[in-house]
Parts: C-alpha cells; sequence; structure tokens
C-alpha cells in the first residue's frame, strides 16, 4: 500500500511539474512564412477569418521607403503600405481545421482562390490556385 501510494504521489509531482498542452487556437495567431519573408495575423473578421500582413523581412524598398501595394490593378490602390493589408479574405470553414477563401499577392496583384490547412497546431499550409496552377506555403506559428 505504501509503495502505490509513493508511486502515485511521485506522478502527481511529475504532472504538476509537466508544462500544459497547447491549446488548440485553429488558425487563429500570427504566423510567418517558413523563409520569413511574410508575418500575417489571422483573425475573425464577421463570420469568417481573414488574414492581415503584420511584418516583412524586408520592410522597406531599395530607396529605403516603405513598401507599397505597387502592383494592384486598382491605380489608386497602388500606394498603400503593404504591412496592414488584409491578403487572406473571407475564409470559410470547410472541414476540419480547413478554410476556403481568397489570398492576395502584393508581389504580382492578383487575388487567388485559397485553402488554409492545418497540419499540427504550430504549422498552417496555405495554398492558392488559379485555375489548376497552385502555390502552396508552409507557415508557423509565432503566437
Amino acid at each position: 500500500m505504501k509503495r502505490n501510494l509513493s508511486a502515485l504521489l511521485v506522478i502527481a509531482g511529475v504532472a504538476a511539474w509537466a508544462p500544459p498542452a497547447l491549446a488548440d487556437k485553429g488558425a487563429e495567431g500570427i504566423w510567418k512564412l517558413d523563409n520569413g519573408k511574410v508575418t500575417v495575423r489571422v483573425s475573425p473578421c464577421g463570420a469568417n477569418l481573414c488574414g492581415k500582413v503584420v511584418a516583412l523581412k524586408k520592410p522597406r524598398d531599395d530607396k529605403g521607403r516603405p513598401r507599397l501595394d505597387k502592383e494592384n490593378p486598382n491605380a489608386s490602390l497602388r500606394s498603400r503600405p503593404v504591412i496592414g493589408l488584409t491578403i487572406l479574405s473571407n475564409m470559410k470553414p470547410a472541414g476540419a481545421q480547413s478554410w476556403t477563401g481568397t489570398i492576395y499577392n502584393p508581389d504580382d496583384g492578383y487575388t487567388y482562390r485559397s485553402e488554409m490547412k492545418m497540419q499540427s497546431p504550430s504549422t498552417m499550409r496555405v495554398k492558392g490556385c488559379m485555375a489548376v496552377f497552385c502555390k502552396t506555403m508552409k507557415f508557423v506559428r509565432v503566437q
């Protein structure tokens, strides 16, 4: 009986010192592209999710000016900074840990249909497609 009680106390002591398990946050949070080029905050926007650029690896152009949305097909939007742009829009639930919507690429000014899918609590795959051509990017949770 003493041995069982001792074993139980040891197990309880180890459990008390173990770090808490990560809560499943879904896609909400701050994510960095695996190459570090862009950091995005994914958060609710209405009933869906959206992603806004919160940081860039190179936030300034060669002349030291903030990077702008200069490839936007709408000329009146070309002077807005990339940091602060919503690039993931209208991401609706599409199954377990998966969402579909659109992604805007300020590098070329195009908006693509998109899918976000959680791979683990700390990694997410984002795919952007035009017709049958797709590009998949891996994001790592920062926060």
